[in-house]
């Protein structure tokens, strides 16, 4: 298995001398994400993804759901792992799939052009999951309290410095788990692969944490997956908003120790 640092030799200057020692970096490598599927298990190769090794299965299996091609694991047969870059997600035989229609959304990056509107309406027409209305409330000190512990546990972001994370909280706060990875959007699919693995999806009833900015694309994914409260440590964009808003998401920006911006469900914060 491929860590997921690694340590190199550097020189470091400063003002008045310069020194040579070791840094730990974030180990970045493709996955290639995979499919095999149908009565002859045809594979399809899916997507290349930039990532931190570790937790494959969970990330194969979050993309899959992101993308629309599984709703529940009950769809998958398992996974095979073919080497330490590539893996492939079996589906059961009766699991539809046309791999004439299958393409990456465009509209899952913020400069694809397209307008916010049509954006909105594709999650909608995306998710399968039936809406249901959240009103529970967090209060503001569960939430200041949310930056802490998600450093607190980040060990991988301790020795490098060079990672995102995304982290499960229940409504009192309380820490359930996290990922890390190179890839932002990467971090919050293995959350959503450990959910489906371990029978806790739809995850209505969490927060999710951020480490950084809050961009279409992770809210796109947090509506996909059921979540309805998502604090974020940066900025939300205009369309996270946006979506945010109109699938009923409680979002929340530049989340300190002490202060934090409602931009979305103002009316589940205390």
């Amino acid at each position: 298995m491929i860590p997921s640092t690694q340590s190199l030799s550097i020189i470091r200057f400063s003002a008045s001398k310069s020194l040579q020692l070791d840094d730990v970096l974030s180990v970045e490598e493709p996955l290639e994400i995979s499919i095999r599927y149908g009565l002859n298990l045809e594979v399809k190769n899916l997507s290349v993804t930039m990532r931190t090794p570790g937790h494959d299965e969970e990330l194969a299996l979050g993309f899959l759901l992101s993308e629309g091609i599984i709703t529940n694991y009950e769809q998958v047969v398992g996974t095979v792992q073919e080497d330490a870059n590539r893996i492939s997600v079996v589906l059961h035989e009766d699991t539809p799939f046309d791999p004439t229609k299958f393409e990456r959304h465009i509209y899952t990056t913020s400069s694809c052009g397209i307008c916010a509107k049509s954006s909105i309406e594709a999650v909608r027409v995306e998710s399968t999951l039936t809406e249901i209305y959240q009103d529970w409330v967090v209060t503001a000190p569960t939430l200041y309290r949310l930056p802490w512990l998600l450093r607190e546990r980040q060990a991988d972001f301790s020795s490098t410095g060079g990672l995102h994370a995304a982290a499960l909280f229940t409504q009192k706060g309380d820490f359930l788990y996290l990922r890390e990875d190179v890839g932002r959007h990467n971090a919050l699919d293995k959350i959503i692969g450990h959910a489906l693995k371990t029978d806790s999806y739809p995850l209505r009833t969490q927060i999710l944490l951020l480490s950084g900015r809050a961009s279409f694309e992770l809210i796109q994914k947090a509506a996909l997956s059921g979540i309805s409260f998502v604090a974020a440590v940066g900025a939300p964009s205009t369309l996270a908003v946006q979506l945010a808003q109109e699938m009923n998401i409680a979002l929340v920006g530049f989340l300190k120790k002490d202060r934090f911006n409602v931009y979305s469900g103002v009316e589940r914060v205390e």
